[in-house]
């Protein structure tokens, strides 16, 4: 079966990722190439790592193995589970903690393994994801952390946007520098990476604020989409289209807008509404919410409106478009980030690199 697929361009992902290294670069920062969204697919990696990307980030031990084979440290983002910490030891080189038991469970490992894992102690400047709020207590926290054997704390991190959407800018960032030098000044260490954060940031950049003292950034929507994620801005001279979602048209038939009898709850439970627009050509396509939501696409053709649809059909409006789409034609659409990362998650999408 080859529908639906989601196409990935390679060679617009190597480049996003090209653009966005030689940014950074001008203000002496590096970058870790976000690889959740895509599922930890090699071949997408690959494409980063040829973009120019220092590091490879991922959320789960499980993509991680994957990307095994990729001769570039890997960073696991999203905090270890002390139930993972063999694993995280084995396939990750570095990871973001914020937990000093987790901690002393890699320390553990390590030992064991005879490693040293590299750590970045993560501080939370107001977003209220993870990382110590405390300063005080961050400080406590280096100081127990560097007693350990099996493991290194080599920077300092944090995370904006995600959560509570808290914009970097000076301020914030500026302060993570400054918990940065206390850092070293406390403990006569000299740490290796300021982590300042996700695409968020890069409208600083953009901008031409450079944040003295940040020289990592963890990008993930910038390389795939081609947009900074504090405002939603379209990133110059960039690709939003390197990932396609192609699906087939099962059916076209003339129906009214609005259904007939008592309106009662969908197949999600909720109760629908609806516009009468008269007669419209609808079509449905196999792709449903089982694989993707579908305020994640976005037709190609503007012509085409999506209208709806349940876990295994997409239900589109034609009417529209100058397309006379027939049963068996193919769709395409645009992603969100959201999307891509639906999309490449169903087992019932092909997957397939170009």
């Amino acid at each position: 079966m080859e529908y639906p697929r989601i196409e990935v361009d390679l060679k617009k992902i190597k480049h996003n990722a090209k653009e966005m290294v030689e940014l950074c670069n001008k203000y002496d920062i590096k970058l870790a190439g976000v690889t959740k969204v895509f599922c930890g697919y090699p071949d997408i990696a690959q494409a980063y790592v040829d973009g120019g990307v220092s590091y490879l980030a991922e959320s789960r031990v499980e993509n991680l193995i994957k990307l095994k084979d990729i001769e570039i440290p890997k960073i696991l983002l999203r905090l270890p589970m002390i139930s993972d910490a063999e694993e995280v030891v084995e396939y990750a080189d570095i990871s973001l903690n914020s937990e000093l038991e987790t901690i002393k469970a890699l320390d553990q490992k390590a030992v064991e393994k005879g490693k040293i894992h590299k750590i970045i102690l993560m501080f939370d400047l107001g977003d209220l994801r993870e990382g110590y709020y405390d300063e005080e207590e961050f400080y406590n926290v280096v100081e127990e952390v560097l007693k350990l054997e099996g493991v290194k704390l080599i920077g300092i991190g944090t995370n904006l946007t995600c959560y509570g959407g808290v914009i970097p800018n000076e301020d914030n960032l500026g302060r993570l520098v400054e918990i940065g030098k206390n850092v070293e000044e406390r403990y006569n260490i000299k740490l290796e990476i300021i982590s300042g954060g996700n695409s968020s940031s890069l409208h600083l950049l953009i901008k031409d604020k450079k944040i003295e003292g940040i020289n990592m950034l963890r990008l993930g929507e910038s390389l795939v989409l081609g947009l900074e994620t504090a405002y939603g801005e379209r990133i110059e001279n960039t690709y939003d289209d390197a990932f396609q979602l192609v699906a087939e048209i099962i059916e076209v038939k003339e129906k009214p807008s609005i259904p007939t009898g008592e309106i009662g709850r969908d197949a999600f439970g909720k109760v629908p509404t609806f516009v009468d627009k008269g007669i419209r050509k609808r079509m449905l396509a196999a792709v449903g919410k089982q694989d993707v939501q579908f305020d994640t696409i976005i037709p190609m053709d503007e012509g085409v409106t999506i209208l709806g649809g349940s876990s295994d059909h997409l239900i589109l409006d034609g009417t529209d478009s100058e397309i006379d789409y027939k049963v068996g034609d193919k769709i395409r659409f645009k992603l969100t980030y959201g999307g891509i990362l639906g999309a490449m998650t169903s087992e019932y999408i092909k997957k397939e690199m170009k």
